[in-house]
Protein backbone atom coordinates (compact mmCIF):
# COMPACT_ATOMS: atom_id res chain seq x y z
CA UNK A 1 0.00 0.00 0.00
CA UNK A 2 1.15 3.42 -0.68
CA UNK A 3 1.32 6.19 2.11
CA UNK A 4 1.68 3.89 4.77
CA UNK A 5 3.26 6.79 7.05
CA UNK A 6 -0.72 7.60 8.93
CA UNK A 7 -1.16 8.66 12.36
CA UNK A 8 -2.66 5.86 13.67
CA UNK A 9 -1.63 2.34 14.90
CA UNK A 10 -0.68 -0.36 12.40
CA UNK A 11 -3.06 -2.78 13.91
CA UNK A 12 -5.67 -0.38 13.96
CA UNK A 13 -5.25 0.47 10.20
CA UNK A 14 -5.36 -3.33 9.70
CA UNK A 15 -8.37 -3.72 11.33
CA UNK A 16 -10.13 -0.97 9.52
CA UNK A 17 -9.38 -2.14 6.65
CA UNK A 18 -10.18 -5.82 6.93
CA UNK A 19 -13.46 -4.43 8.21
CA UNK A 20 -14.06 -2.32 5.34
CA UNK A 21 -13.07 -4.93 2.51
CA UNK A 22 -15.78 -7.24 4.01
CA UNK A 23 -18.11 -4.79 3.43
CA UNK A 24 -16.92 -3.14 0.20
CA UNK A 25 -15.96 -6.56 -1.20
CA UNK A 26 -19.53 -7.29 -1.59
CA UNK A 27 -20.26 -4.42 -2.88
CA UNK A 28 -18.18 -5.30 -6.21
CA UNK A 29 -17.11 -3.66 -8.85
CA UNK A 30 -17.06 0.23 -9.48
CA UNK A 31 -17.63 0.38 -5.15
CA UNK A 32 -15.20 -1.94 -4.44
CA UNK A 33 -11.83 -2.08 -2.21
CA UNK A 34 -10.07 -0.09 -4.94
CA UNK A 35 -12.03 2.37 -4.67
CA UNK A 36 -12.06 2.67 -0.69
CA UNK A 37 -8.34 3.12 -0.92
CA UNK A 38 -8.11 5.77 -3.79
CA UNK A 39 -10.43 7.58 -1.56
CA UNK A 40 -8.19 6.84 1.49
CA UNK A 41 -5.26 8.14 -0.41
CA UNK A 42 -6.85 11.28 -1.58
CA UNK A 43 -8.11 12.07 1.67
CA UNK A 44 -4.80 11.84 3.27
CA UNK A 45 -3.00 13.80 0.48
CA UNK A 46 -5.87 16.89 1.08
CA UNK A 47 -5.42 16.47 4.84
CA UNK A 48 -1.82 16.63 5.38
CA UNK A 49 -1.58 19.97 2.80
CA UNK A 50 -3.96 21.48 5.67
CA UNK A 51 -3.28 19.92 8.56
CA UNK A 52 -6.75 18.01 9.21
CA UNK A 53 -7.38 14.97 11.48
CA UNK A 54 -5.50 11.96 9.94
CA UNK A 55 -6.53 10.22 12.70
CA UNK A 56 -10.44 11.38 11.49
CA UNK A 57 -9.93 10.61 8.31
CA UNK A 58 -8.50 7.00 7.94
CA UNK A 59 -11.88 5.23 9.43
CA UNK A 60 -13.90 7.65 7.97
CA UNK A 61 -12.64 7.01 4.47
CA UNK A 62 -12.51 3.32 4.79
CA UNK A 63 -15.76 2.95 5.91
CA UNK A 64 -17.60 5.57 4.45
CA UNK A 65 -19.02 2.99 1.33
CA UNK A 66 -19.73 -0.45 3.87
CA UNK A 67 -23.40 0.74 3.31
CA UNK A 68 -23.50 0.49 -0.48
CA UNK A 69 -24.24 -3.27 -0.91
CA UNK A 70 -27.36 -2.85 0.85
CA UNK A 71 -28.22 0.41 -1.13
CA UNK A 72 -27.31 -1.37 -4.37
CA UNK A 73 -29.98 -4.48 -3.30
CA UNK A 74 -33.01 -1.81 -2.74
CA UNK A 75 -32.07 0.18 -6.21
CA UNK A 76 -31.05 3.36 -4.74
CA UNK A 77 -34.55 3.38 -2.13
CA UNK A 78 -31.79 3.20 0.82
CA UNK A 79 -29.22 5.73 1.48
CA UNK A 80 -25.75 4.25 1.93
CA UNK A 81 -24.25 7.42 3.36
CA UNK A 82 -26.97 7.47 5.94
CA UNK A 83 -26.79 3.55 6.56
CA UNK A 84 -23.03 3.23 6.68
CA UNK A 85 -23.17 6.17 9.20
CA UNK A 86 -24.87 3.82 11.46
CA UNK A 87 -23.44 0.69 10.85
CA UNK A 88 -20.10 2.77 11.70
CA UNK A 89 -21.17 3.44 15.33
CA UNK A 90 -21.24 0.10 16.55
CA UNK A 91 -17.59 -1.00 14.80
CA UNK A 92 -16.37 2.22 16.04
CA UNK A 93 -16.69 1.67 19.47
CA UNK A 94 -15.68 -1.75 19.19
CA UNK A 95 -12.39 -0.88 17.86
CA UNK A 96 -11.70 1.41 21.09
CA UNK A 97 -12.67 5.10 19.52
CA UNK A 98 -14.24 7.15 21.72
CA UNK A 99 -17.66 8.76 20.96
CA UNK A 100 -16.47 12.04 20.14
CA UNK A 101 -14.79 10.78 17.62
CA UNK A 102 -17.14 8.30 16.81
CA UNK A 103 -19.27 11.27 16.63
CA UNK A 104 -16.46 12.99 14.27
CA UNK A 105 -16.02 9.78 11.85
CA UNK A 106 -19.74 9.34 11.57
CA UNK A 107 -20.29 12.62 10.68
CA UNK A 108 -17.62 12.09 7.64
CA UNK A 109 -19.44 9.49 6.59
CA UNK A 110 -23.15 10.58 6.71
CA UNK A 111 -21.97 13.46 4.60
CA UNK A 112 -19.79 12.51 1.60
CA UNK A 113 -22.66 11.75 -0.47
CA UNK A 114 -22.87 13.59 -3.57
CA UNK A 115 -27.15 13.23 -3.59
CA UNK A 116 -27.23 13.01 0.54
CA UNK A 117 -28.65 15.50 2.65
CA UNK A 118 -26.44 16.08 5.40
CA UNK A 119 -23.79 18.93 4.77
CA UNK A 120 -20.54 18.54 5.68
CA UNK A 121 -19.76 20.73 8.97
CA UNK A 122 -16.14 20.19 9.63
CA UNK A 123 -12.63 20.26 7.62
CA UNK A 124 -12.41 16.45 7.41
CA UNK A 125 -16.07 15.72 6.46
CA UNK A 126 -15.21 18.58 3.50
CA UNK A 127 -12.19 16.22 2.86
CA UNK A 128 -13.76 13.30 2.59
CA UNK A 129 -16.55 14.86 0.63
CA UNK A 130 -13.68 15.87 -2.02
CA UNK A 131 -11.65 12.59 -1.50
CA UNK A 132 -14.78 10.53 -3.21
CA UNK A 133 -16.20 12.94 -5.64
CA UNK A 134 -12.21 13.47 -7.19
CA UNK A 135 -12.74 9.29 -7.32
CA UNK A 136 -16.10 9.92 -9.34
CA UNK A 137 -14.66 12.36 -12.22
CA UNK A 138 -11.85 12.15 -14.76
CA UNK A 139 -10.14 9.05 -16.23
CA UNK A 140 -11.31 7.03 -12.90
CA UNK A 141 -14.37 8.59 -13.34
CA UNK A 142 -15.15 7.67 -16.44
CA UNK A 143 -14.11 3.91 -15.89
CA UNK A 144 -15.94 3.41 -12.68
CA UNK A 145 -19.28 5.11 -14.57
CA UNK A 146 -19.17 2.21 -17.77
CA UNK A 147 -18.07 -0.41 -15.04
CA UNK A 148 -21.35 0.80 -12.88
CA UNK A 149 -23.43 0.38 -15.93
CA UNK A 150 -22.04 -2.96 -16.90
CA UNK A 151 -22.93 -4.48 -13.10
CA UNK A 152 -26.52 -3.01 -13.99
CA UNK A 153 -27.03 -4.51 -17.06
CA UNK A 154 -27.08 -1.00 -18.59
CA UNK A 155 -26.37 -0.26 -22.28
CA UNK A 156 -23.38 1.47 -23.50
CA UNK A 157 -24.67 5.07 -24.75
CA UNK A 158 -27.18 6.85 -25.20
CA UNK A 159 -26.87 10.35 -26.39
CA UNK A 160 -29.84 11.17 -27.98
CA UNK A 161 -32.46 10.25 -24.61
CA UNK A 162 -33.34 13.42 -21.93
CA UNK A 163 -31.53 12.27 -19.00
CA UNK A 164 -34.61 13.49 -16.72
CA UNK A 165 -36.50 10.48 -18.44
CA UNK A 166 -34.68 7.96 -17.51
CA UNK A 167 -33.90 6.09 -13.96
CA UNK A 168 -31.24 4.65 -12.04
CA UNK A 169 -30.88 1.23 -12.51
CA UNK A 170 -32.14 1.06 -15.55
CA UNK A 171 -31.26 0.11 -18.71
CA UNK A 172 -30.46 3.64 -19.71
CA UNK A 173 -28.28 3.97 -16.03
CA UNK A 174 -25.31 4.75 -19.06
CA UNK A 175 -21.86 6.03 -18.39
CA UNK A 176 -23.19 9.36 -20.32
CA UNK A 177 -26.12 9.96 -18.38
CA UNK A 178 -24.02 9.43 -15.06
CA UNK A 179 -22.17 12.23 -17.08
CA UNK A 180 -24.83 14.56 -17.40
CA UNK A 181 -26.62 13.66 -13.88
CA UNK A 182 -23.55 13.86 -11.09
CA UNK A 183 -19.77 13.50 -12.62
CA UNK A 184 -20.59 17.03 -15.09
CA UNK A 185 -21.51 18.96 -11.52
CA UNK A 186 -18.75 17.77 -8.92
CA UNK A 187 -16.38 20.14 -10.72
CA UNK A 188 -18.83 22.78 -8.68
CA UNK A 189 -19.38 20.90 -5.83
CA UNK A 190 -15.99 20.93 -4.38
CA UNK A 191 -15.37 22.03 -0.38
CA UNK A 192 -11.49 22.52 -0.48
CA UNK A 193 -8.96 24.18 -2.59
CA UNK A 194 -6.85 21.17 -3.62
CA UNK A 195 -10.45 19.50 -4.41
CA UNK A 196 -11.43 22.41 -6.97
CA UNK A 197 -7.99 22.25 -8.53
CA UNK A 198 -8.02 18.73 -9.44
CA UNK A 199 -11.15 18.81 -10.43
CA UNK A 200 -10.99 20.99 -12.86
CA UNK A 201 -8.64 19.66 -15.03
CA UNK A 202 -10.57 15.92 -14.60
CA UNK A 203 -13.78 18.05 -15.97
CA UNK A 204 -11.76 18.70 -18.90
CA UNK A 205 -10.87 15.41 -19.53
CA UNK A 206 -14.58 14.08 -19.57
CA UNK A 207 -15.77 17.04 -21.65
CA UNK A 208 -13.20 15.65 -24.25
CA UNK A 209 -13.95 12.10 -23.81
CA UNK A 210 -17.79 12.29 -23.97
CA UNK A 211 -17.78 14.94 -27.01
CA UNK A 212 -15.38 12.01 -29.01
CA UNK A 213 -17.53 8.78 -27.90
CA UNK A 214 -20.66 10.67 -29.36
CA UNK A 215 -18.63 11.66 -32.53
CA UNK A 216 -17.57 8.58 -32.36
CA UNK A 217 -21.67 7.00 -32.01
CA UNK A 218 -23.10 9.45 -34.69
CA UNK A 219 -20.86 10.13 -37.63
CA UNK A 220 -17.22 10.68 -37.07
CA UNK A 221 -16.37 7.84 -39.25
CA UNK A 222 -18.66 8.95 -41.88
CA UNK A 223 -16.96 12.56 -41.82
CA UNK A 224 -13.47 10.52 -41.68
CA UNK A 225 -14.29 8.43 -45.06
CA UNK A 226 -15.96 11.61 -46.53
CA UNK A 227 -13.05 13.20 -46.49
CA UNK A 228 -11.00 10.40 -47.86
CA UNK A 229 -13.44 10.55 -50.81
Amino acid sequence: MKNETVEIPPELLAALRQISAQYCTEAGGSHGPDHTERVLQNALAIGRSVGARLDILIPAALLHDIGRSEESRSQGALCHADLGADMAEPILRELGYSEEDQVAICHCIRAHRFRGSTEPETIEANIIFDADKLDSIGAIGIGRAFLFAGQIGARLHNAELDHTRTKAYSGEDTAYREFQVKMSKVRGQMLTAVGRQVARKRHEFMETFFAELNLEIYGSFLQVEAEGD
